[in-house]
């Protein structure tokens, strides 16, 4: 579960970063630094998931692309922009890292509950 977490956080992060090339001419400067922070960010998240850092990186991660869908969510499909694939593509990878991120997080909970028990 920890590798299906970092590869979607990590795709996500790529797809983002790969926004900024494409429609860099057209994107206002705000917008490129948004993708280029939330990208990086993504990237970055692949650390603290492959190396099974404690449960607090996991809400924040969680939380972060919480965040980040509902900002598209207003941003794209609320004022009537049509999605494309490659949105698509990303919400998908973010939904995936959530559930992931929600499963490692409860079964190290567990686990950790059932050592205290024991």
């Amino acid at each position: 579960m920890f590798y299906v977490a970092a590869a979607s956080t990590f795709t996500a992060g790529i797809l983002h970063l790969a926004i900024i090339p494409m429609f860099f001419k057209i994107m206002p400067l705000n917008i490129t630094l948004f993708f280029l922070i939330s990208g990086l960010a993504q990237l970055f998240w692949v650390i603290p998931v492959l190396r099974g850092w404690s449960n607090l990186w996991f809400y924040v991660g969680i939380a972060g692309t919480v965040i980040l869908i509902i900002l598209w969510l207003v941003a794209v499909p609320a004022s009537g922009h049509p999605i494309d694939a490659n949105q698509a593509a990303i919400e998908g990878l973010q939904i995936i890292f959530i559930l992931s991120g929600i499963v490692i997080v409860k079964d190290r909970t567990k686990l950790k509950v059932n050592k205290e028990n024991v």
